[in-house]
């Protein structure tokens, strides 16, 4: 054997020593913590499958409950969506069910859904926002415009997501209550901003053809 091949055997005999002292003051330690790295990550992956299927079970029975308000079926659509307790799906269910209300012409009871949405600590705040929109249209008939200015007033800023649709509510309670230069105000700026959503400029414009007679001649 030559010195080269000797030095090689006693090191390799020394690392071996080395690691089974290491080994036998740490391999139980060693051998605990590959368990928990495998049991984490299967618990990990038997958690998110579990996630995956509530909410798969959640889509589910929120669009069958939306079938069932489609067929008129409300109380039945009603019972299906408070049974949905699953993250989001529960919040859509909620402004669902207030929009149930409204499509029954319970519009007191929907505004007061969407006001308690809102107002809920837990709400998405994107969701709580569109809640406060769609009370402010079914308000748009009977609430005046500076009501509906204190409920809605943060919204009527430029860069305001929800902007154009605060200006159409605010333009069609002044049309209801008389106040025609108002409207046609709201109305104008709706149909002169480019951003405003297509379907939303054409109805600022009907409503500015209506307005015209009814204005101070210049």
């Amino acid at each position: 054997m030559s010195d080269e091949s000797l030095f090689r055997e006693v090191d390799e005999e020394v690392r071996q020593d080395q690691y089974k002292k290491v080994w036998d003051k740490y391999g139980n330690a060693l051998l605990a913590l590959a368990f928990a790295i495998v049991a984490g990550v299967g618990g990990f992956k038997g958690w998110t499958y579990y996630q995956l299927k509530q909410a798969e079970g959640a889509a589910t029975a929120y669009v069958d409950a939306v079938k069932k308000a489609e067929d008129g079926k409300f109380d039945d659509a009603e019972a299906a969506l408070a049974a949905i307790t699953h993250g989001g799906f529960a919040q859509l269910a909620e402004l669902r069910k207030a929009g149930d209300l409204a499509r029954q012409g319970k519009t007191a009871e929907a505004v007061q859904a969407y006001d308690a949405f809102a107002a809920a600590k837990g709400s998405d705040p994107a969701l709580a926002d569109m809640a406060r929109i769609r009370a402010g249209y079914l308000l748009a008939d009977t609430q005046k415009p500076d009501e509906l200015l204190a409920r809605l007033g943060q919204y009527d800023k430029d860069g305001q997501v929800w902007r154009h649709a605060a200006r159409e509510i605010f333009g069609l309670s002044a049309w209801r209550n008389a106040d025609y230069a108002m409207a046609d105000r709201y109305m104008t700026a709706l149909y002169n901003d480019q951003t405003t959503p297509g379907s939303m400029r054409m109805r600022a414009q009907m409503m500015m053809q209506l307005l015209t007679p009814l204005l101070p001649q210049k």
